[in-house]
C-alpha cells in the first residue's frame, strides 16, 4: 500500500503519563560581552590608542572579515562611537576619535517649541 493511502490512527485520549520528568536545569542570562577581560572589552581598549588589524586578530583570535564586521556594526553602529582609520606603512590602523568619545549631540527639532 502506499504511503499516502495509509490511515492515521485517532491520536490516543489516554491521560499523559505519571513518569516524573527531570527538572529543567535554571536557563541563566548571558554574561555581558563589555565585561572585563572579554574580547569586546579588548578590542574597545585597543581602540584608545592606534592599534593594527593585525594586533587585534592576534589578541581576539578573529578573522580580518569578523574585525572588521565588529568595527563596523557593534563600534560604529550599537556604541555610536566614531572611528579614525589610516593606512601607515601598507597596514590600516584604527582609533576611537577623541573629544566627546565619538558621541554626537543631540539634533535640534525643527518644530517651534
Amino acid at each position: 500500500m502506499p504511503k499516502s493511502a495509509k490511515k492515521r490512527s485517532p491520536k490516543s485520549t489516554a491521560a499523559p503519563t505519571t513518569a516524573a520528568k527531570s527538572p529543567q536545569p535554571a536557563i541563566t542570562a548571558p554574561e555581558k560581552k563589555n565585561e572585563a577581560g572579554s574580547k569586546q572589552a579588548c578590542v574597545i581598549a585597543m581602540l584608545q590608542s592606534p592599534t593594527g588589524m593585525a594586533a587585534m586578530m592576534k589578541e581576539t583570535g578573529w578573522q580580518q572579515h569578523s574585525v572588521r564586521g565588529f568595527l563596523a556594526g557593534v563600534v560604529r553602529k550599537k556604541l555610536k562611537l566614531k572611528l579614525n582609520s589610516q593606512k601607515i606603512d601598507g597596514s590600516r590602523v584604527y582609533q576611537i576619535a577623541g573629544g566627546d568619545g565619538g558621541k554626537s549631540g543631540r539634533r535640534q527639532s525643527k518644530r517651534p517649541s
